[in-house]
């Protein structure tokens, strides 16, 4: 079974933007079929609309089914798996840039305000990272280590990497890369 991996972007994010190209690339090198969809209305994101979307988009997530997301994607990847029947079970997923709680940007408060539990999220996997940087203008990183630990994420600090933009010359992210082999190869041996 071919492994999927689905890379979300977060707000005013594109498919092809920041270090999304890069990763699909080695991504697809190593065998995996990625997908990278626009999510809809991206400027003014709606938690249920992303949601129906990315129930519709994934299909049947199963154990070799894979998640990446940046920023706001993060919190839709969260918010989809608390989404799924209570047996179902994923790959893993890695989250750069992720949060938990406000983070005071009102355009996306709705992400973060309504009610969630990550409980019933991480139970479809026991393999999370979370990636942050220590130079990040948008997410202070106590909210990135807070969504790690109701995830049980593997942590990792990237130092000098703001929010992980092109803007900040971040077009590629290899411990990203190196994280979802890592955590995909657990059920190859």
């Amino acid at each position: 079974m071919q492994k999927r991996v689905f890379l979300i972007h977060g707000w005013e994010g594109k498919p092809n933007g920041n270090w999304f190209p890069y990763l699909s690339l080695e991504l697809k090198a190593n065998g995996f079929e990625v997908n990278a969809p626009q999510m809809p209305h991206a400027d003014q994101p709606k938690v249920s609309e992303w949601l129906a979307f990315l129930k519709d988009y994934v299909g049947k997530p199963d154990k070799d089914t894979y998640f990446v997301g940046h920023s706001l994607g993060c919190i839709a990847i969260a918010r989809y798996l608390e989404t799924l029947p209570a047996k179902t079970k994923i790959g893993g997923a890695v989250f750069v840039a992720g949060f938990s709680g406000r983070i005071n940007v009102p355009e996306i408060a709705e992400f973060y305000s309504l009610p969630f539990n990550p409980e019933k999220a991480k139970q479809h996997s026991d393999n999370f990272v979370m990636i942050f940087s220590d130079t990040d203008p948008y997410v202070p990183m106590e909210k990135s280590l807070e969504m790690a630990k109701q995830f049980g994420a593997k942590t990792i600090l990237e130092r000098g990497k703001g929010h992980f933009t092109a803007h900040e010359n971040v077009a590629t992210l290899p411990v990203a890369l190196t994280e979802l082999l890592r955590i995909s190869h657990n059920d190859l041996c």
